[in-house]
Order: structure tokens, then sequence, then C-alpha cells
């Protein structure tokens, strides 16, 4: 399942410029982080009702983008709370982390609608 809706690099964006120092912290980083997006990809799928890992190429551009953001940013969420204080104060945690939140949030509304789901090609 790893990495099929989006890229480590929009993870390493989302998660803020000292997300890298903290993947690099992680002694099993490559194991750690393709554990978390296998965690999401699932939870995508099972929000929509329907495998969509096994359907990705048959999404149309923006469901591509749409479940893109989920991940990114559900991964993100994980880095920064992996090691807060690298991120800096936690107000600026806070921020970032409900910024975050509400990128999941809206794109798991998104992909539960069945109107949504099949102008996005997943059905």
């Amino acid at each position: 399942m790893s990495w099929t809706f989006t890229s480590s690099g929009a993870v390493l964006g989302k998660a803020g410029k000292n997300a890298q120092a903290i993947v690099d912290a992680i002694s099993t980083s490559r194991a750690t982080l393709l554990g978390w997006t296998d965690e999401i990809d699932a939870t995508i799928s099972d929000t929509a009702r329907i495998d969509l890992v096994s359907n990705y190429g048959s999404l149309d551009s923006t469901g591509k983008n749409i479940l893109g953001s989920i991940v990114s940013a559900f991964v993100a969420q994980k880095i920064i709370n992996y090691d807060m204080d690298s991120i800096g104060s936690s107000r600026k945690v806070e921020t970032m982390l409900d910024v975050l939140e509400n990128d999941v949030r809206r794109g798991l509304t998104l992909i539960k609608e069945d109107n949504v789901k099949k102008y996005l090609g997943a059905t």
C-alpha cells in the first residue's frame, strides 16, 4: 500500500522545516513512515467503503489530489507529534496540527459521500 496517494516530499513540506531532521532521528524512519502511510490508506478505504488503493488508477486528478492531501497531512501530523520540541513553541505546534487536522477531516468527509466518489471516478 505504501506511498500510493502521496510522496515523502509532500509530507515533509506539510510537516515544516524541521521535519527532515525529525525523520532522520527516527531510528526506523522508513518503516515508521510506511506504517503511518498504510494506516491512513486503510482509513481512507474504510471511510470511502471502497478499496481506493487498488482503484487509484481509475481516479481523476481531483480525486488523487484529495487523497494526497489527506495522506500527507496525516503523516505530517505523526512526524510533528514524534518530536514536538523540534518544531518550536507549543502554540506553533498546536496551530500546525490544527491546520493538518482540518485537511484530514475535510478530505475524509468528501470521500465519504457517494456523489463525490462517483464524481472522482472512485465507483
